[in-house]
């Protein structure tokens, strides 16, 4: 029988049909949306949902922010240019010297890489950079991160799942351990783990029979997004950021999810007080449109016309709504308020943590929030860590859906639910996604006792 016209179905159906199958969030969340507006998406049922997606991170401000959208309709009524590939306009340079302005001093006079509009083609571009720059070949990574899925990136990228079937990825690519204290590496935990992180990170750069060559550049993220929000210890960032500077090896944070406000900083790598020598930004960076650049120290800006490329760098509406994203953003009043919702979100999660027994760690900075599931029937590791309930947080982000609350997970075995709400997000509307979190995670938890 054919879905009614208009239902959630009827769309679900076609896009079966006309999309590729690498398609990934419809198969959680089955509907079709019709409106947005802040935290809130309604389908074409007239259903609402409160989105703690938002993109991907991608809605700093929310969905429709007042404020963007009226810059955007006047941008559009005035007939300025809306597509200038690389060549400069006003409401460019005003982006560019808002960007500037908000980077460390050291940084001020960096210099920006405008990317396709993806995250994945900035990791790329940076990848280049510090290979022309240094001349040399290879790239240092970390278990756990997520850089893209682009070659380049994905080749630095941790995710086994996203790599086995793709072949010939970019060689020369070392992965190090990162710093993880609930399922540590080392098998330590808590201080000893971090200092055998930075330890071992520091010998086997330093040891010239490690085998491991001088890289063109060591890429991390300083929170783990999709490898199930992972904060990196201050001392492990100083560690890399310091041997990496004494060896001369260009140091590229990847702030795309975790930068721009999340973490209550602008970038998260001010927590650690470093300065890194190339910085990645895209998704919240275009005020919801997509935009993608790469900030990085002029030492490097040794590559010649054209070695970077791409159509749609010239994104002018998202330009102009970075600019106002941004000015709002890093006001100091703007990133004490998410440290404050984030710290009301992390309180209720750790106190429903005492309640359950499927819930193993909580980690938080700013609205960046992860919970990880765990299989409470199985047995635990030496550290005393049950294995990742990667069908447990299913069953729970399957549950939040259908009380309407959007939210996605990420982690080994994807057992980690992640809080990426809008950063306006107001003190009720977390109050009404906790409960309904706390409600599935109840459920789940009295099904996994019977």
């Amino acid at each position: 029988m054919l879905e009614a016209k208009g239902t959630n179905q009827y769309y679900i159906t076609r896009q079966e049909t006309t999309e590729s199958n690498a398609r990934s969030y419809p198969r959680k969340f089955p509907i079709a949306i019709a409106k947005a507006k802040g935290s809130w998406v309604e389908d074409v049922e007239g259903n609402k949902y409160l989105d703690f997606l938002c993109g991907a991170g991608t809605l700093a401000l929310g969905h429709n922010d007042p404020e963007v959208n009226q810059a955007l309709v006047e941008m559009i009524n005035s007939d300025a240019p809306l597509h200038t590939l690389d060549l400069i306009t006003p409401v460019k340079a005003e982006f560019v010297n808002t960007v500037l302005s908000l980077l460390p001093k050291e940084l001020q006079d960096a210099k920006i890489q405008f990317c396709s509009p993806s995250g994945t083609d900035a990791t790329d571009a940076a990848l280049k950079l510090c290979k022309t720059a240094t001349g040399r070949s290879t790239v240092i990574a970390f278990q756990g991160g997520y850089h893209g899925m682009g070659h380049g990136a994905l080749a630095c990228t941790g995710n086994l799942g996203a790599k086995n079937k793709v072949a010939n990825l970019m060689p020369g690519v070392q992965f190090f351990p990162y710093p993880y204290s609930y399922r540590c590496p080392f098998g330590l935990g808590g201080e000893a783990g971090i200092d055998a992180a930075c330890n071992y990170f520091e010998r086997v750069l330093k040891d010239p029979e490690s085998g491991i060559t001088k890289p063109a550049a060591v890429i991390l993220e300083p929170i783990q997004g999709e490898g199930g929000v992972i904060p990196a210890p201050v001392k492990f960032l100083q560690t890399v950021r310091r041997v990496t500077k004494e060896l001369d090896i260009p140091m590229i944070v990847d702030e795309i999810q975790c930068g721009i406000g999340r973490s209550g900083k602008l970038f998260a790598f001010e927590y650690a007080d470093i300065v890194p020598d190339v910085i990645l930004t895209s998704k919240a960076l275009g005020g919801s449109l997509p935009l993608s650049i790469v900030i990085y120290n002029r030492k490097l800006d040794a590559w010649g016309p054209g070695a970077h490329a791409g159509t749609f760098r010239g994104n002018q509406l998202a330009m102009k709504a970075g600019t106002i994203l941004l000015k709002r953003v890093s006001k100091p009043e703007f990133l004490a308020d998410v440290v404050r919702k984030g710290k009301i979100l992390e309180e209720k999660l750790r106190a429903l943590k005492e309640k359950v027994s499927i819930i193993g760690d909580i980690r938080a900075k700013g609205l960046m929030i992860g919970t990880e599931f765990i299989d409470p029937t199985a047995k635990p590791d030496s550290l005393g860590s049950y294995p990742p309930g990667g069908e447990i947080a299913v069953k729970v982000q399957r549950k939040c859906f259908e009380n309407k609350l959007i939210l996605e997970r990420g982690g080994r075995e994807g057992a980690v639910t992640r809080c990426l709400c809008a950063l306006t997000v107001s003190d009720a509307e977390i109050e009404q996604a906790a409960a309904i979190f706390e409600k599935a995670v109840l459920e789940v938890d009295a099904d996994v006792k019977r």
